[in-house]
């Protein structure tokens, strides 16, 4: 049985996409079965890993508004299998409120998945509304990628203080999966503090791969390739893969 885990932080810019992305195919080379559901109505993880959002007939929106089969949503590639996001999906939060148990509609649509997979990371969207709250009522964990800059820590209280509500009312096995500190400077020592304090704040929970500000990066999402298939020497690349790895580890 898979683990779903939500790849969340409230502030945009992070890398959350970046990482969610390029995890599902670092992860995918290594040999894991990897679902990445984009439950972000950017759908950038989508276009991310070479799908065309405007040929896409099912998304995450028909599984969760209109009861779809998640199964036929699916869409596979060398890089991982995605569930489909649109923007669609922007008027779900709407829609949910006056439905059955509105904060598990994501949690339902994802468990026939669970038994196919080994991973499924669950992209959410920059905020803590309604589609964040089904994306932490589905996985059981969260990964927080947390940029090494300036107001870094700034609203992980807030994400925090979301996190212990959704345990104690909607999901009660929930747990930090990992925290992956992003955009890293090696040439300021402020990034080395902010790494320090993120780290002291989640104790063995910080993953050691560091990913850094790498061009590759930024211009892969524009060809629709994972920076692992990009670019492949790239710091970036290196950096996730190595993530990947201690995350193909943890699961062992």
């Amino acid at each position: 049985m898979g683990r779903i885990i939500a790849v969340v932080n409230q502030k945009g810019g992070v890398g959350k996409t970046t990482t969610a992305v390029n995890l599902t195919a670092a992860l995918t080379e290594l040999g894991l079965k990897v679902l990445l559901c984009d439950f972000d109505p950017q759908a950038n993880a989508t276009s991310g890993l070479g799908i065309d959002k405007r040929k896409v007939k099912k998304d995450v929106y028909d599984v969760v508004v209109d009861g779809a089969d998640a199964r036929e949503a699916v869409i596979s590639t060398k890089y991982g299998d995605v569930l489909p996001s649109s923007a669609d999906l922007a008027g779900a939060a709407v829609e949910l409120i006056g439905m059955e148990d509105p904060n598990r509609r994501l949690a339902r649509a994802l468990q026939p998945l669970k038994e196919s997979y080994d991973l499924i990371f669950v992209d959410c969207p920059p905020s803590l509304e309604m589609l964040t709250l089904n994306g932490l009522a589905a996985a059981d964990g969260i990964l927080v990628p947390v940029q090494c800059e300036y107001y870094a820590l700034e609203g992980l209280s807030d994400l925090m203080s979301t996190l212990r509500m959704v345990k104690k009312r909607i999901n009660p096995t929930l747990e930090i999966f990992g925290v992956a500190l992003t955009m890293f400077d090696g040439r300021t020592n402020f990034s080395t503090q902010v790494a320090q304090e993120v780290r002291r704040h989640f104790p063995g929970k910080v993953y050691a791969a560091v990913i850094p500000r790498n061009i590759r990066l930024a211009e892969a999402p524009s060809h629709g390739l994972p920076v692992t298939a990009y670019d492949r020497s790239s710091r970036g690349a290196v950096a996730y893969r190595a993530m990947a790895e201690e995350i193909r580890k943890k699961l062992l």
